[in-house]
């Protein structure tokens, strides 16, 4: 059936010609690296014997389908897997139907659903009873943001853990135990002398090799068992691992949490005037293939919200930033970008410009629509001007600074009223 495949716990023993990945996935919880706080949770809930419908959320290459087969083992459960991207409701059906025969039977189904968020509302409507009632128990995977790709009722009869990506040394210890099943002679055969020679990697290809995997296992342990497979019997080296790797893989999807998240750190960089984490968070965006519109529309959008009156000159360099990466496109699109991330960063701030407007509509809400006091109204028509319109109106530049005295332009039930919430870095303040 497409988009579906049933697995019991975990197999003892892979195929010997299975994929590095495969062979090294834990089949006990003591033998995941990484998620400590998240592992100790789920243990916790398998040997109470209840499983809940769970939610785990992190980035690739983190532990997700590895987790979600070591709860079914651990529950005793029958493993239904399938992948969002391929399966449709009637999969689900079918699932839900075979699911209830078992259960007559004593036997618990686990179904795993890898990258739940691909899964549309209907989908995900279809599954929602089945859940509720028991007769599956709900694991999805996703890379998104659970909040805004799962429906609130799903979401609701789940608990969702939060993977984090590995950190360095849990993912050299993960490599490491991968070195040490390829350099172990195939099952079955009988260890050669030379084998000890298999598999060695130099330091500095270690180092890129991490470095190339950014927290991904799964990407670690293929680079790894590919750049062996490229070295023979040398050890392995900074080449193997580029040419393995063939690039890096930013983790950085335009339309998905990891792009709210580093869009959220470049504003916050820039406002807290760090120019280092301002250009390095822009350049993650860009050389993860972010549109350089968007980045330019969010400096312009910063110039004038956390720099604004304490350097009006901020927003030129910005538009100007924006008009240049628009007419030289990238790669060169990068310099007038890192110039106005830097400008921005390095120059005094305000957000009196975002403060005032919010004063403003808080005004507005509060007060409702007050009439235009006469004398500034506009009287083009004689009518107009036999009406009152414009009467008594003082016009500035015929007084001493350019100021009118005395004269009201807000509403005159607003008089005395501020809106402007002047800041102390503020240039050109009126006096």
């Amino acid at each position: 059936m497409a988009g579906q495949e049933e697995l019991f716990p975990l197999p003892a023993a892979p195929e010997p010609n299975a994929p590095l990945a495969t062979r090294l996935r834990p089949k006990r919880f003591e033998d995941l690296v990484g998620q400590r706080r998240v592992v100790e949770v789920l243990r916790q809930l398998t040997q109470s014997g209840h499983l809940p419908s769970v939610v785990l959320w992190g980035p690739p290459g983190s532990g997700k389908t590895t987790l979600a087969g070591l709860l079914a083992t651990e529950t005793s459960a029958r493993m239904v897997a399938m992948s969002a991207v391929t399966a449709g409701v009637a999969d689900l059906r079918k699932v839900v139907a075979e699911a209830k025969v078992h259960r007559r039977a004593g036997i618990r189904t686990v179904l795993f659903i890898d990258e739940i968020h691909r899964f549309n509302k209907a989908q995900q409507d279809a599954i929602l009873p089945h859940v509720e009632d028991g007769t599956v128990t709900l694991i999805g995977a996703t890379t998104e943001n659970p909040s805004f790709e799962v429906i609130a009722p799903l979401l609701s009869r789940s608990r969702v853990f939060r993977l984090e990506q590995l950190e360095r040394d849990e993912l050299e210890q993960v490599v490491r135990r991968g070195l040490a099943e390829l350099a172990s002679p195939p099952r079955g055969e009988v260890a050669q002398s030379a084998g000890g020679d298999r598999a060695r990697i130099e330091d500095d290809a270690l180092g890129a090799l991490l470095e190339g995997s950014r927290g991904d296992a799964r990407v670690a342990l293929n680079g790894l068992e590919a750049a062996a497979a490229l070295a023979g019997e040398e050890a392995i080296s900074v080449d193997h691992i580029e040419r393995a790797l063939q690039q890096s893989h930013l983790l950085y999807d335009r339309a998905g949490d990891q792009h709210y998240d580093i869009v959220s750190a470049l504003i916050k960089s820039v406002r807290g005037s760090d120019p280092d984490a301002a250009v390095y968070w822009m350049a993650r965006m860009l050389e993860a293939g972010e549109d350089p519109l968007f980045v330019a529309r969010r400096l312009v959008i910063l110039a004038a919200e956390d720099v604004g009156l304490a350097d009006p000159q901020a927003l030129s360099v910005a538009m100007a930033a924006q008009q240049a990466a628009h007419f030289v496109g990238m790669p060169e699109a990068v310099l007038p970008l890192t110039e106005a991330a830097l400008y921005l960063a390095l120059a005094p701030k305000s957000n009196s410009a975002l403060t005032s407007y919010g004063a403003a509509r808080e005004l507005i809400q509060e007060t409702g629509n007050e009439p235009v006091p006469m004398h500034l109204r506009n009287a083009p028509t004689g009518l107009m001007k036999s009406m009152g319109y414009g009467k008594g109106y003082k016009y500035a530049h015929d007084h001493e600074g350019g100021v009118a005295p005395e004269q009201v332009h807000l509403p005159e039930k607003l008089k005395g009223r501020k809106v402007y919430r002047p800041n102390p870095r503020d240039k050109n303040q009126a006096k």
